[in-house]
């Protein structure tokens, strides 16, 4: 007998299949109804040409220059002239010309970032999508794996998970067949150029079971499986961002043995800095357990974002200076505070980078991007000190 609820104020039973049918439903119309588009009509952000500049690391009379000559196509414009935006494929395009792309030399590592907390709610999905994106932007070659079955971060891409992709278009297949060697079948374009998806659904979830009985009975090497999906594909990329779930269960071992670099979520409260207390009580054991087995992981740098930040509540101010003096160094400086521009972009199931003007106020969202970038910029910065060919351009920055 299906399970069943009673809900109080009505007489009828409603069972667990027909709740789960309706929010669906309503999540799908919610999807269609949005001034978002789906995945396969996202638009590129696009850039005027003073942050196409920027972003490239040329003069805007270069940008001219070239378009001029030729070595640029003309950008288009509007019936009254005017110049429309750059899409990020175009700032990639300058960036080729103008020898500015950031990439890692071949003989530099991926950088593989795990974006990790075992409790939920701490804007974990939003941290690695934004981070994703802010990476693109900056012209690198970016994949995000979404490892969750709960698959935020795919949502974020415009997809309704359980609508659109199959257990076949996730890491499921993959996890599950040791005879397949390359994740490339799982990976999308998105709708920022230089950035793939490995996108994720419920289906998922089934597989933690299935490798946690296979690891169980010592059925392959399912711990480096993670490890060896990324391998496959590194090569095309610089960083590869893991949305694992909340939780240590075999996806989350996975994804750690896979990473070389470790991004916490810590919202300033009580109940979240007692769960990080916890997370890295467990984290330490973990990682003394896969080291007694020889399979510990080889963390580059370990980064805290002070996520949620509402410095208003004189008690999550308290515990952010905690924080600060707790972690040191290891905690981004910029906290990633709570903003209604980042919460109306997620009703749109999109993200703050793709917005095409403030959904609140331009001081709003001028002052959430700048929370955002502060945050995204210093990883950036670790990222690019994990690259030998980079460490002479960071000196001449002072970033080394």
């Amino acid at each position: 007998m299906a399970a069943s609820l009673d809900i109080e104020g009505t007489q009828d039973l409603l069972s667990v299949s027909t709740l789960a049918q309706r929010t669906s439903s309503v999540l799908e119309r919610l999807r269609d109804s949005a001034r978002s588009a789906r995945a396969d009509e996202r638009r590129e952000p696009t850039f005027p040409i003073g942050k196409a500049a920027e972003l490239v690391g040329r003069t805007a009379a270069a940008i001219r220059e070239a378009e001029k000559d030729g070595r640029l196509p003309p950008p288009p414009r509007t019936e009254n002239n005017r110049r429309v935006g750059y899409t990020l494929a175009q700032l990639n395009d300058m960036r080729g010309l103008f020898g500015t792309r950031p990439w890692r030399a071949a003989t530099d590592p991926c950088c593989v970032i795990a974006v990790q907390n075992f409790k939920g709610g701490v804007g974990k999905s939003t941290l690695s999508v934004h981070l994703a994106q802010y990476l693109a932007i900056k012209g690198y070659r970016v994949a995000l794996i979404d490892c969750d079955s709960q698959a935020s971060a795919t949502t974020l891409f415009g997809y309704v998970p359980d609508l659109d992709l199959t257990e076949e278009d996730t890491l499921y297949p993959f996890l599950r067949h040791d005879d397949m060697e390359s994740l490339d079948y799982a990976l999308r374009k998105t709708h920022f150029d230089g950035l793939e998806l490995v996108p994720a659904n419920l289906r998922l979830f089934q597989s933690e079971y299935e490798i946690a009985a296979r690891m169980a009975r010592g059925q392959g090497n399912l711990i480096d499986r993670m490890a060896q999906g990324i391998a496959s594909i590194a090569d095309r990329f610089d960083v590869v961002v893991l949305d694992p779930p909340p939780a240590l269960g075999a996806i989350s071992l996975s994804v750690l043995r896979a990473a070389n670099a470790l991004v916490v979520p810590v919202p300033p409260t009580v109940m979240d800095f007692s769960s990080t207390a916890a997370f890295l009580a467990m984290l330490d054991e973990t990682i003394e357990t896969l080291a007694d087995r020889g399979l510990a992981p080889s963390l580059q740098f370990l980064r805290f974002v002070a996520s949620k930040v509402d410095e208003n509540k004189s008690m999550q101010k308290e515990l952010l200076n905690l924080m600060r003096t707790l972690f040191g160094h290891a905690i981004v400086r910029t906290p990633l505070k709570d903003s209604a521009e980042i919460d109306n972009a997620t009703a749109r199931l999109m993200t703050v980078y793709e917005l095409d003007g403030p959904v609140t106020s331009s001081t709003v969202r001028n002052r959430c991007l700048a929370y955002l970038d502060g945050v995204n910029s210093e990883i950036e910065v670790d990222i690019r000190s994990m690259w030998p060919s980079h460490l002479a351009r960071l000196r001449k920055e002072g970033l080394a």
